[in-house]
C-alpha cells in the first residue's frame, strides 16, 4: 500500500489515478518478484522529491525538515512540503539513519551532525532551490521535535 500511495502522489499531477498506480506497483512486483523491498527508502533525489511536491494540493511555499523519533528507529528526520491555498504540510520523505547513510554515501562525513540531519539538509536545500522556495530546519544540529517550525517570511 505504501508503494501505491507513493506512485499515486508522485504521478497524480501527470494524470495518473489510484487505479493506474496500483497497476504500476503490481507490474513492478511481477517483474522484480523477491527483489522488491518491503519498506523501501524514501527517494531523496531532487527529481523524485520535485515530483512528489508537484502532487501536493496547493502551492508549495517552503520545504522543511523536522525531527521525529520512536523506540524502533531512534531519532530521524522528515522532509515536508509546506503549501498555501490550501495551507498544509505534506510528507515527502522519511530519513532514518540507514537511509541517510546510504544517501550521503559510504565514508561521507556528516559534519558532526546526525546523518539524518545532514541528509535532510542536503536533500531539502536541493529541492527548495529547485522549487525556488525557502528551506527551513529549526534544529539541524540537535534532535528536537519541539524546534521552531517554518512560518511565512522566515527561512533558515
Amino acid at each position: 500500500m505504501q508503494a501505491v500511495r507513493l506512485v499515486w502522489q508522485a504521478c497524480r499531477a501527470r494524470g495518473i489515478g489510484l487505479q493506474d498506480a496500483e497497476l504500476v506497483v503490481h507490474e513492478r512486483f511481477l517483474h522484480h518478484g523477491d527483489r522488491v523491498a518491503r519498506t523501501p527508502d524514501s527517494p531523496l533525489d531532487v527529481e523524485s522529491l520535485a515530483a512528489l511536491a508537484s502532487g501536493c494540493p496547493g502551492r508549495v511555499v517552503a520545504v522543511e525538515a523536522v525531527w521525529d523519533g520512536d523506540t524502533v528507529h531512534d531519532w530521524f528526520t522528515v522532509l515536508l512540503a509546506i503549501t498555501a491555498g490550501p495551507a498544509g504540510e505534506h510528507h515527502l520523505a522519511t530519513l532514518h539513519h540507514g537511509t541517510a547513510v546510504r544517501y550521503l554515501g559510504a565514508g561521507a562525513t556528516s559534519g558532526g551532525r546526525h546523518p539524518s540531519a545532514a541528509a535532510a539538509a542536503r536533500a531539502g536545500r536541493a529541492l527548495a532551490e529547485r522549487l525556488g522556495v525557502p528551506f527551513h530546519f529549526g534544529s539541524p544540529d540537535t534532535p528536537d521535535d519541539d524546534a521552531p517550525r517554518w512560518r511565512a517570511g522566515a527561512a533558515a
